[in-house]
């Protein structure tokens, strides 16, 4: 993607002047050519930093490239932002159309005439991702593309590559529902292979995925008690099905979970408490204080 790229848990802001040719001037639209700049700065601005032209600066790694790194953890639960490079504090460096994660700029509503960057961090490709999009046959099509929810159904930017007998692309997705299709050469379609469908808007069908994440779940007391089960919103609380085992004085138990906001409690020989390791904590619709994990 232009811009950026994501290595383990950050991201990496890239910029190479050679890739852009015009700049603009929030008070003059399109300003000059960008060759004709003397770059003193560049700073990162985006959706993420309310557009600020002064906080995020960049490393200059060399004449041409500048780089900054930051956390995935330092973005909140949005998917996808908006973002564009500012040179000198005052000019944005104008992308290309060509630019596959390319999007029109609006302000109130209204579109202007230059554009920005588009940056996916809770949805991208990596080939050590947990999800694999995979559709058998159409060896003859010239461009498969993975279009879904997680990229706001977005027709350009996870282009899948071509396999033996298919095409594939693999992901790193956050824990959630998904809705999602297959364009190929410019015809939308349904997965084949996965019979899990919902119906969308048109009165058609999108294919459905639901990611979950393994979570354990831990109990750092009462080393001597006989019986520790693990209940919450997840099994309807039920008092017997998730049983905990205790490893080096600690009771653990382990379960694949779907993304979102889930309560729960431990039953300590019969009797039901929160986590103590956990401050985290909810009323629910009966007036009862449970424990709260987040799977994302």
């Amino acid at each position: 993607m232009k811009g950026y790229k994501i290595e383990g848990d950050e991201v990496v802001f890239t910029f190479n002047k050679n890739d852009y040719k015009k700049v603009s001037h929030d008070a003059f639209g399109i300003a000059e050519d960008f060759k004709d700049f003397d770059i003193e700065n560049v700073v990162v601005s985006g959706n993420f930093n309310n557009w600020s032209k002064d906080k995020w600066y960049m490393k200059k790694i060399d004449n041409e490239n500048y780089e900054l790194r930051k956390k995935l953890t330092d973005f909140s639960d949005d998917f996808s932002w908006e973002f564009k490079f500012v040179i000198n504090n005052n000019f944005w460096a104008e992308p290309s159309k060509k630019d596959p994660n390319i999007i029109q700029a609006t302000k109130d509503g209204t579109h202007l005439n230059v554009y920005n960057l588009k940056m996916y961090t809770g949805a991208y490709p990596d080939k050590n991702g947990n999800v694999r999009f995979r559709l058998r046959g159409y060896e003859n099509a010239k461009n498969v593309v993975l279009s879904g929810t997680f990229n706001r159904w977005n027709e350009s930017i996870f282009k899948m590559y071509k396999i033996t007998n298919g095409w594939e692309i693999i992901l790193k997705l956050d824990p959630g529902n998904y809705e999602y299709k297959f364009i190929v050469d410019g015809k939308w379609m349904e997965d084949p292979s996965n019979p899990d469908k919902v119906t969308n808007e048109f009165g058609e069908y999108n294919s459905h995925i639901n990611v979950q994440r393994r979570v354990t779940f831990k109990l750092n007391a009462f080393p001597d008690a006989k019986n520790v089960i693990l209940t919450g919103s997840f099994n309807n609380w039920n008092e017997t099905k998730y049983r905990m085992t205790k490893v080096n004085n600690t009771w653990t138990f382990s379960l694949v979970m779907s993304g979102g906001k889930h309560h729960y409690k431990f039953i300590v020989d019969n009797k039901w408490i929160t986590d103590p390791d956990n401050s985290v904590r909810e009323y629910d619709d009966q007036g009862n204080i449970n424990s709260v994990c987040m799977v994302k």
